[in-house]
């Protein structure tokens, strides 16, 4: 069926404005989930569903091709108040991620008949541990491309992002000494430093000709040690954060990491072991898919200018959809990344406007380009 509801300028900055109302730090979704529910029902979607993690999921369209349109309803906490003002509407959510979230959703309930198969998705705990969007995955969804909604700028289109080692490396030197006679035992907190170091410089090695994009990198993000104040450490626990570019892969990286922490624990004598926290693959979309060209020409029909695509260095939702069903995925939303989880969350109005012009321009050229892929 056609929706009732003429999605109108008004409309559609109404409705970013309601869901801004509503306050959804992660894993407390539900009235957003249920107000959209509402809405996909009055704008003509089908299978309209909160799943058991609590995404809301909804279909428009028939045939191929079949594309996912997902965004997440969670934000980060704190709350600021909803306005609008200066051509710009402020609330929390406002940029990450709810009006990409709306463009996709209202642009969806725009798309004519015979454009193929739109799967809306609203995904719960993005901000948090991914609830919903590895929920999203096992649930096999059959698509042949999937959009990610995240503020990029309405000019840039994400096509890649890089995959995460998280590794938590623990330095044991089996004893301890006075600390006014330290010589008398290693400190492990020292010796964490020595593979600290030695892993940073081997991993990041012979990289100075490289973009930002394209480097691999290893950074300390946690370190925990020792009992006292006057007793030097048995054992020490530091959390890495490795994040990997697209033309390598885990298993390379991991090896290199066990190789290296063995090696140094070798020549310094101490009893040393990691376990890996987080494992995601690194992801980029083919840049001639059908999905990066239609969008392309969508940016480029909207603002008359062809976007930028771009490599990000962060690792996303995109990275475990895109590896797991192996098609092509980009992100891509109104709003400035920059702007998320500050205290005056913002997006520009018009912006957000024009992004539902692109999505809806996206969709007639995926349909067209789909055809002639195959």
């Amino acid at each position: 069926m056609d929706s009732s509801i003429t999605v109108t300028p008004r409309f559609s900055i109404k409705m970013l404005e309601k869901t801004l109302r509503l306050y959804t730090p992660s894993l407390s979704e539900r009235p957003l989930a249920e107000f959209l529910s509402d809405k996909c029902d009055d704008l003509g979607f089908e299978n309209i569903h909160i799943d058991e993690v609590g995404n809301l999921i909804a279909t428009k369209g028939e045939g191929s091709p079949k594309i996912l349109l997902c965004g997440h309803m969670d934000t980060v906490p704190g709350k600021i108040k909803v306005r609008n003002d200066d051509g710009y509407l402020y609330g929390r959510g406002a940029s990450d991620a709810k009006a990409p979230l709306m463009a996709m959703l209202l642009a969806t309930a725009s798309m004519h008949n015979h454009s193929g198969t739109v799967v809306f998705a609203a995904v719960v705990d993005e901000e948090g541990n991914a609830t919903g969007i590895k929920s999203l995955v096992k649930q096999k969804l059959d698509i042949d491309y999937a959009i990610f909604g995240e503020p990029s700028g309405i000019r840039n289109i994400t096509i890649a992002y890089k995959g995460r080692i998280a590794i938590n490396l623990k330095v044991n030197v089996g004893n301890s000494a006075h600390a006014s006679a330290p010589w008398l035992a290693k400190n492990a907190i020292d010796e964490s430093y020595v593979f600290i170091n030695e892993l940073k410089n081997s991993l990041e090695a012979n990289q100075s000709n490289k973009p930002k994009g394209m480097m691999l990198t290893a950074t300390l993000t946690e370190i925990k040690g020792g009992t006292s104040h006057n007793v030097t450490a048995i054992e020490c626990d530091a959390v890495m954060d490795i994040r990997i570019p697209v033309n390598m892969n885990c298993k390379t990286v991991g090896d290199k990491i066990a190789a290296t922490v063995q090696e140094v624990a070798k020549k310094q004598g101490v009893n040393a072991f990691y376990s890996v926290l987080d494992e995601t693959e690194p992801f980029e979309a083919p840049h001639n898919s059908p999905l990066v060209r239609a969008l392309t020409l969508g940016v480029l029909d909207i603002e008359k200018k062809g976007p930028q695509l771009i490599r990000k260095t962060g690792t996303g939702d995109m990275n475990i959809i895109g590896n797991a069903l192996n098609i092509p995925v980009v992100t891509y939303g109104p709003g400035d990344p920059h702007a998320s989880h500050t205290i005056d969350e913002r997006v520009s109005v018009d912006e957000y406007l024009r992004s539902i012009e692109v999505f809806k321009r996206m969709l007639y050229h995926l349909k067209r380009l789909h055809g002639k892929s195959k």
